[in-house]
Protein backbone atom coordinates (compact mmCIF):
# COMPACT_ATOMS: atom_id res chain seq x y z
CA UNK A 1 0.00 0.00 0.00
CA UNK A 2 1.21 3.21 -1.00
CA UNK A 3 0.91 5.39 2.20
CA UNK A 4 2.36 8.87 0.72
CA UNK A 5 -0.95 10.74 0.85
CA UNK A 6 -1.75 13.41 -2.31
CA UNK A 7 -1.13 17.16 -2.09
CA UNK A 8 -4.44 18.63 -1.70
CA UNK A 9 -6.18 20.02 -4.65
CA UNK A 10 -5.38 24.47 -5.05
CA UNK A 11 -9.07 24.86 -4.53
CA UNK A 12 -10.29 23.46 -1.66
CA UNK A 13 -11.39 25.28 1.42
CA UNK A 14 -9.36 26.45 4.43
CA UNK A 15 -10.73 24.50 7.54
CA UNK A 16 -8.56 25.77 9.62
CA UNK A 17 -6.57 28.94 10.24
CA UNK A 18 -4.17 30.36 12.42
CA UNK A 19 -3.27 34.05 12.42
CA UNK A 20 -0.62 36.14 13.93
CA UNK A 21 -1.04 34.11 16.98
CA UNK A 22 1.00 34.94 19.91
CA UNK A 23 0.91 33.16 24.07
CA UNK A 24 2.81 33.91 26.78
CA UNK A 25 2.62 32.58 30.29
CA UNK A 26 3.57 33.88 33.58
CA UNK A 27 6.34 32.29 35.55
CA UNK A 28 6.77 34.33 38.55
CA UNK A 29 7.43 38.25 37.87
CA UNK A 30 8.33 37.30 34.30
CA UNK A 31 6.39 36.21 30.76
CA UNK A 32 7.76 33.60 29.41
CA UNK A 33 6.68 34.03 25.09
CA UNK A 34 5.84 30.19 23.99
CA UNK A 35 4.35 31.47 20.25
CA UNK A 36 5.10 34.59 18.74
CA UNK A 37 3.49 35.73 15.60
CA UNK A 38 2.10 31.96 14.29
CA UNK A 39 0.46 31.87 11.35
CA UNK A 40 -0.90 28.56 9.64
CA UNK A 41 -3.63 27.65 7.31
CA UNK A 42 -4.72 23.57 6.44
CA UNK A 43 -6.62 22.87 3.55
CA UNK A 44 -9.64 20.25 3.76
CA UNK A 45 -7.50 16.93 2.80
CA UNK A 46 -4.16 18.18 3.62
CA UNK A 47 -1.75 16.49 6.12
CA UNK A 48 0.67 18.42 7.72
CA UNK A 49 3.49 18.06 10.79
CA UNK A 50 5.19 20.27 12.86
CA UNK A 51 8.26 19.03 14.48
CA UNK A 52 10.41 20.81 16.94
CA UNK A 53 12.91 20.24 19.98
CA UNK A 54 11.39 19.58 23.52
CA UNK A 55 9.59 22.82 24.82
CA UNK A 56 9.49 24.94 21.78
CA UNK A 57 5.69 24.91 21.92
CA UNK A 58 4.89 21.91 20.01
CA UNK A 59 1.55 21.07 22.07
CA UNK A 60 1.00 24.70 23.38
CA UNK A 61 0.53 25.50 19.67
CA UNK A 62 -1.77 21.84 19.03
CA UNK A 63 -3.70 23.19 22.11
CA UNK A 64 -4.39 26.89 20.15
CA UNK A 65 -5.70 24.49 17.14
CA UNK A 66 -7.84 22.37 19.12
CA UNK A 67 -9.57 25.67 21.12
CA UNK A 68 -8.52 23.77 24.51
CA UNK A 69 -6.77 27.03 25.21
CA UNK A 70 -7.08 31.02 23.98
CA UNK A 71 -4.11 32.71 22.07
CA UNK A 72 -2.75 36.10 24.12
CA UNK A 73 -2.75 37.55 20.88
CA UNK A 74 -4.14 36.72 17.52
CA UNK A 75 -6.85 34.53 16.40
CA UNK A 76 -7.89 30.79 15.11
CA UNK A 77 -10.79 29.82 12.70
CA UNK A 78 -12.53 26.53 12.03
CA UNK A 79 -14.56 27.13 9.28
CA UNK A 80 -14.38 30.98 9.19
CA UNK A 81 -15.27 30.47 12.98
CA UNK A 82 -12.88 32.23 15.81
CA UNK A 83 -12.72 30.36 18.98
CA UNK A 84 -12.19 33.61 20.04
CA UNK A 85 -15.70 35.12 19.70
CA UNK A 86 -17.24 31.83 21.46
CA UNK A 87 -17.92 30.99 25.00
CA UNK A 88 -16.25 27.65 26.68
CA UNK A 89 -19.21 25.54 25.95
CA UNK A 90 -19.67 27.24 22.45
CA UNK A 91 -15.82 25.86 22.20
CA UNK A 92 -16.36 22.69 22.88
CA UNK A 93 -19.65 22.70 20.46
CA UNK A 94 -17.49 23.36 17.52
CA UNK A 95 -14.62 21.22 18.67
CA UNK A 96 -16.96 18.13 18.79
CA UNK A 97 -18.40 19.31 15.33
CA UNK A 98 -15.28 19.88 13.44
CA UNK A 99 -12.20 18.48 15.12
CA UNK A 100 -11.02 14.90 16.09
CA UNK A 101 -8.09 14.24 18.67
CA UNK A 102 -5.64 11.57 19.11
CA UNK A 103 -2.53 11.66 21.68
CA UNK A 104 0.22 9.59 22.18
CA UNK A 105 -1.64 7.87 25.20
CA UNK A 106 -4.82 6.72 23.90
CA UNK A 107 -7.30 7.77 26.51
CA UNK A 108 -9.62 5.16 26.38
CA UNK A 109 -11.96 4.25 28.84
CA UNK A 110 -10.75 0.69 30.04
CA UNK A 111 -14.09 -0.43 31.59
CA UNK A 112 -15.85 -0.22 28.20
CA UNK A 113 -15.60 -2.31 24.81
CA UNK A 114 -13.52 -0.88 21.83
CA UNK A 115 -17.18 -0.20 20.28
CA UNK A 116 -18.23 1.80 23.32
CA UNK A 117 -15.24 3.59 23.51
CA UNK A 118 -15.68 4.48 19.64
CA UNK A 119 -19.42 5.21 19.78
CA UNK A 120 -18.96 7.58 22.95
CA UNK A 121 -18.69 10.79 21.02
CA UNK A 122 -22.10 10.10 18.90
CA UNK A 123 -23.59 9.18 22.06
CA UNK A 124 -22.65 12.79 23.63
CA UNK A 125 -23.91 14.40 20.49
CA UNK A 126 -27.47 13.83 19.44
CA UNK A 127 -26.94 10.68 18.17
CA UNK A 128 -28.96 7.25 18.80
CA UNK A 129 -27.54 4.43 20.32
CA UNK A 130 -28.67 2.30 17.22
CA UNK A 131 -27.31 4.99 14.73
CA UNK A 132 -24.23 4.99 17.07
CA UNK A 133 -23.56 1.29 17.17
CA UNK A 134 -23.52 1.41 13.61
CA UNK A 135 -21.50 4.04 12.35
CA UNK A 136 -18.40 2.83 15.23
CA UNK A 137 -18.80 -1.02 13.90
CA UNK A 138 -18.11 0.80 10.21
CA UNK A 139 -15.28 2.71 11.82
CA UNK A 140 -13.43 0.16 13.61
CA UNK A 141 -13.88 -2.22 10.43
CA UNK A 142 -12.22 0.81 8.67
CA UNK A 143 -9.38 0.44 10.90
CA UNK A 144 -8.74 -3.53 10.48
CA UNK A 145 -10.75 -4.20 14.12
CA UNK A 146 -13.99 -5.50 12.89
CA UNK A 147 -13.06 -9.03 14.36
CA UNK A 148 -12.65 -6.82 18.18
CA UNK A 149 -15.42 -5.07 19.03
CA UNK A 150 -16.60 -6.37 22.21
CA UNK A 151 -12.55 -6.10 23.42
CA UNK A 152 -12.06 -4.04 26.40
CA UNK A 153 -9.06 -1.83 25.89
CA UNK A 154 -6.40 -4.39 28.50
CA UNK A 155 -7.72 -7.22 25.58
CA UNK A 156 -5.64 -5.02 22.74
CA UNK A 157 -2.50 -4.77 21.82
CA UNK A 158 -0.55 -1.19 21.65
CA UNK A 159 -1.32 -0.55 18.02
CA UNK A 160 -4.96 -1.76 18.51
CA UNK A 161 -5.39 0.66 21.04
CA UNK A 162 -4.32 3.07 18.89
CA UNK A 163 -6.64 2.05 16.25
CA UNK A 164 -9.42 2.40 18.69
CA UNK A 165 -8.03 5.96 19.50
CA UNK A 166 -8.17 6.31 15.70
CA UNK A 167 -11.18 5.22 14.93
CA UNK A 168 -12.90 7.19 18.03
CA UNK A 169 -11.34 10.63 16.60
CA UNK A 170 -12.87 9.93 12.87
CA UNK A 171 -15.99 8.58 14.16
CA UNK A 172 -17.82 12.06 14.27
CA UNK A 173 -16.71 12.75 10.84
CA UNK A 174 -14.45 15.67 11.48
CA UNK A 175 -12.84 18.08 9.31
CA UNK A 176 -9.85 17.71 10.68
CA UNK A 177 -7.89 15.57 13.17
CA UNK A 178 -5.16 16.57 15.74
CA UNK A 179 -2.47 14.46 16.93
CA UNK A 180 -0.13 14.73 19.24
CA UNK A 181 2.97 12.10 19.06
CA UNK A 182 0.31 9.31 17.55
CA UNK A 183 2.87 6.31 17.31
CA UNK A 184 5.13 7.34 20.33
CA UNK A 185 4.56 5.03 22.47
CA UNK A 186 4.39 2.08 19.32
CA UNK A 187 7.45 -0.39 17.69
CA UNK A 188 8.12 0.77 14.42
CA UNK A 189 6.29 -2.16 12.62
CA UNK A 190 3.07 -0.97 14.21
CA UNK A 191 3.57 2.82 13.82
CA UNK A 192 4.45 1.94 10.39
CA UNK A 193 1.07 0.55 9.87
CA UNK A 194 -0.83 3.34 12.04
CA UNK A 195 1.21 5.72 9.40
CA UNK A 196 -0.11 3.75 6.26
CA UNK A 197 -3.80 3.80 7.92
CA UNK A 198 -3.89 7.33 8.61
CA UNK A 199 -2.92 7.95 4.96
CA UNK A 200 -5.96 5.57 3.76
CA UNK A 201 -8.18 7.50 5.87
CA UNK A 202 -7.00 10.34 4.39
CA UNK A 203 -7.56 9.69 0.76
CA UNK A 204 -11.13 7.91 1.98
CA UNK A 205 -12.37 10.58 3.79
CA UNK A 206 -10.84 14.11 2.63
CA UNK A 207 -10.08 14.37 6.46
CA UNK A 208 -7.24 16.49 7.05
CA UNK A 209 -4.47 15.72 9.85
CA UNK A 210 -2.22 18.37 12.26
CA UNK A 211 0.04 15.95 13.39
CA UNK A 212 3.13 17.29 16.23
CA UNK A 213 5.80 14.08 16.69
CA UNK A 214 8.94 13.58 17.05
CA UNK A 215 8.83 10.19 14.24
CA UNK A 216 10.80 11.68 11.06
CA UNK A 217 9.79 8.82 9.21
CA UNK A 218 6.17 10.03 9.98
CA UNK A 219 6.58 13.47 9.48
CA UNK A 220 8.12 13.31 5.92
CA UNK A 221 4.76 11.08 4.65
CA UNK A 222 2.86 14.28 5.58
CA UNK A 223 1.76 16.76 2.81
CA UNK A 224 4.08 19.81 4.29
CA UNK A 225 6.54 19.43 7.47
CA UNK A 226 6.66 22.72 9.75
CA UNK A 227 9.47 23.54 12.64
CA UNK A 228 8.60 25.23 15.58
CA UNK A 229 11.78 27.01 16.54
CA UNK A 230 11.81 30.17 18.65
CA UNK A 231 7.63 30.74 19.12
CA UNK A 232 7.42 30.79 15.08
CA UNK A 233 6.59 28.12 12.06
CA UNK A 234 9.00 27.49 9.54
CA UNK A 235 7.95 25.28 6.42
CA UNK A 236 10.64 22.55 5.68
CA UNK A 237 9.60 20.25 3.20
CA UNK A 238 6.21 20.36 0.68
CA UNK A 239 5.06 17.41 -1.27
CA UNK A 240 5.02 19.19 -4.51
Amino acid sequence: MNSQPQPPAQSQAIVLACENVYKSYQQGPEQLAVLQGVNLQVAAGEMLAIVGASGSGKSTLLNMLGGLDLPSQGSVSISGQSFNDLSETQRGFLRQQHLGFVYQFHHLLGEFSALENVAMPLLLGSCSAKQAKTQATDFLQRVGLGQRLQHKPSELSGGERQRVAIARALVTAPQCVLMDEPTGNLDQHTADDIHQLMAELNRNLDTSFIIVTHDMSLAQRMNKVYSLFEGQLHLQAEVS
